[in-house]
């Protein structure tokens, strides 16, 4: 059984993290809402040095980056701008 300290730690890093994913989502959010593609996005530095894989495939799950991404898709309808060279 984990000490009463550890138990403090573990929900104090927990806390750390989610704040850490929040933050990584509004960066991601934001750029995707400016134009960036999302790839693009994930590979900043930002993100990378911030988030481990697993972390960053929550934060792929969440409703803010899922309807930024749905927001860009539809932009680029409306543009007809797909992103490829002619």
């Amino acid at each position: 059984m984990a000490s009463l300290s550890e138990s403090i730690r573990s929900f104090l890093e927990d806390l750390s993290v989610d704040e850490l994913e929040e933050r990584v989502v509004e960066y991601v959010v934001r750029e995707v809402g400016n134009g960036r593609r999302l790839s693009d996005a994930l590979h900043d530095p930002y993100v990378r040095n911030r988030l481990s894989d697993e972390k960053l495939a929550r934060v792929l799950e969440k409703p803010e980056v899922i309807d930024a991404l749905e927001h860009s898709i539809s932009s680029a309808f409306e543009r007809k701008d797909f992103g490829f060279t002619r």
